[in-house]
């Protein structure tokens, strides 16, 4: 009988690792988020990389004197990045949504949360406790940005298309606003494959009123 096991949020990924790792590296950061990029602090920052892949926005961002956390569920991309990145002052953690225990467990705060590419490999279960975990680990006025991946699904993949609108009502319901959309196209040139970036901010008193 074929395995009808469900597939995992991780699954493909460790396989096929150092083509992914190739991949990522082979577009920049300013390229990949050039829509939000006014979103990340210009200060030295706390950050969190969700799902950092092979490290190359966490090492973008230790490389503008930001403390760096990245979080990657999958030891081969960790691995790769660890020695891609090697001197980025980077810390690597396994761990991932929806929980994210060990970084909860530390009660670390983060004033800016990343997350690219990784909120349509999550459930509608899945989704609504890690929009909770972000916002545990959201310090004062934090902001998020995330993106949302739109068209065909790779083999051996699992991926739900997520609407803009489900996310800001999902982050409103957590005390997050949305503070910037922006819609585009894939930058691997994917056949099909659009984006929709989202900037999240905590509410404040006088944004509830």
């Amino acid at each position: 009988m074929p395995d009808t096991k469900p597939l995992s949020s991780t699954a493909g990924y460790g396989e096929a690792a150092d083509t992914l790792v190739e991949q990522y590296e082979s577009v920049s950061f300013a390229d990949v988020h050039r829509d939000v990029l006014h979103l990340f602090p210009v200060r030295p920052s706390a950050i969190l990389d969700v799902g950092a892949g092979s490290g190359r926005d966490a090492a973008a961002l230790a490389g503008q004197g930001h403390m760096v956390v990245a979080a990657e569920p999958t030891a081969e991309l960790r691995a790769l990045g660890q020695q891609i990145h090697g001197d980025r002052e980077i810390e690597w953690v396994d761990d991932a949504l929806p929980e994210m225990r060990i970084i909860r467990s530390r009660g670390r705060r983060f004033d800016l949360i990343l997350l690219t590419a990784v909120w349509m490999h999550l459930d509608a279960l899945q989704r609504a406790l890690a929009m909770k975990s972000i916002t545990d680990m959201l310090a004062r006025e934090g902001r998020v940005v995330l993106s949302l991946r739109h068209g065909p699904v790779p083999a051996g993949r699992r991926m739900f298309d997520v609407s803009v609108r489900e996310t800001a009502d999902l982050a409103r319901g957590h005390g997050l606003r949305v503070v910037h959309h922006s819609e585009r196209e894939d930058p691997h040139a994917r056949q099909g494959v659009r984006w929709s970036y989202l900037g999240l901010q905590q509410e404040t008193a006088t944004d509830t009123g």
